[in-house]
């Protein structure tokens, strides 16, 4: 019985010891997550769940759709330049990359091409407030073939909302601008997807 016990007190006491050590670490984390944007924590939380489920980190940064399977690359591509237009973000470049591999390569490819769009106001705007967006700059569209279906396509976009919500929160009427994108670019991607213009 004494052994019992004293193995017990020895768990307590190394849990209490790691408990105290965590706490030490993290302490300072959970600090500065208090003056986060109030959806910091959600927008974490989710990019580390697709990371878990899928092992991917560009997978746990990104939006994306499986077009309807009646949509043609050609619908896709005609979606996305109307609805873009229709919101007034500049296209401002295009990489069909298939056709530049198949020109190197000499090999058909399965279609893959990256659209770039721009709100220039709203874009020196998060410049201004910080120079490493400009990383994040333009915003892309990319449609890629799926590997295993053949003509049928996936629509991606940056998720934005680490850019958004990730940090400190973003001052007006930057949030709002930010946020006006955010919901261009989710437009774009819905509408693609159904083939709605």
């Amino acid at each position: 019985m004494n052994l019992v016990r004293n193995i017990l007190s020895l768990i307590g006491i190394v849990t209490v010891i790691v408990g105290i050590g965590a706490y030490a670490k993290l302490s300072p984390m959970l600090a500065a997550f208090d003056k986060f944007d109030d959806d910091a924590v959600a927008t974490y939380s989710e990019m580390v769940s697709k990371l878990i489920e899928t092992g991917n980190p560009a997978e746990a940064t990104v939006w994306k759709v499986l077009a309807n399977e009646d949509q043609s690359f050609e619908d896709i591509d005609q979606t996305i330049k109307v609805v873009a237009n229709e919101h007034n973000i500049k296209n401002v470049g295009e990489l069909p990359l298939w056709k530049q591999v198949a020109a190197m390569t000499g090999e058909e490819q399965r279609i893959a091409k990256i659209y770039m769009f721009c709100n220039p106001l709203t874009a020196f705007q998060m410049m201004d407030f910080s120079d490493a967006y400009s990383a994040y700059l333009p915003c892309r569209i990319s449609v890629v073939e799926d590997k295993k279906q053949p003509g049928r396509f996936w629509i991606y976009t940056l998720n934005m909302d680490m850019m958004i919500h990730g940090g400190m929160p973003l001052p007006e009427p930057l949030r709002s601008e930010a946020l006006k994108v955010k919901m261009i670019m989710l437009d774009v991607l819905k509408r693609a997807k159904e083939g709605d213009f």
